[in-house]
């Protein structure tokens, strides 16, 4: 089931967030994006009462970008970053939203095909973007 993110939810985000990410977020900083960001809405995958994904986006002006898309890692190749990324366009759409964008990671080849699969283009580099590893990030665009 796809829902919005609570605070409530968030032991469960941060437990998957651990699992996803080398640089994960705070609590504080989804605290503060549920909270206090007014751009900003998040939704999560449940299954079985547990949070095995979500997704962020801030809608500004008639543009979405996309902050944060995470999958537990025993729940990937399942479409479930599909079913989610589409979640996204479509809770977008109905906010009148008209492009979408995202950075990925350069080398998160799943991540990328994904994206493309859902129609976004590679419109640039961002060099240096990751502070872990300095590594480069693809900055992607999709029209809605």
């Amino acid at each position: 089931m796809i829902r919005s993110m609570t605070v409530g939810d968030l032991d469960q985000v941060m437990l998957l967030e651990l699992a996803c990410f080398s640089v994960p977020w705070t609590k504080e900083a989804f605290e503060s994006e549920l909270l206090k960001n007014q751009l900003a809405h998040y939704i999560v995958i449940e299954e079985d009462n547990e949070i095995i994904g979500y997704g962020g986006v801030w809608y500004i002006m008639d543009e979405g970008h996309i902050t944060n898309v995470a999958i537990h890692p025993e729940h990937r190749k399942k479409g479930l970053g599909k079913k989610l990324v589409q979640g996204m366009i479509d809770a977008a759409i109905s906010h009148e939203i008209n492009h979408m964008t995202l950075e990925v990671r350069k080398s998160n080849v799943a991540a990328i095909a994904l994206y493309e699969h859902m129609g976004f283009e590679v419109a640039g580099v961002r060099p240096k973007y990751y502070t872990d590893n300095n590594e480069d990030a693809l900055i992607m665009w999709v029209e809605l």
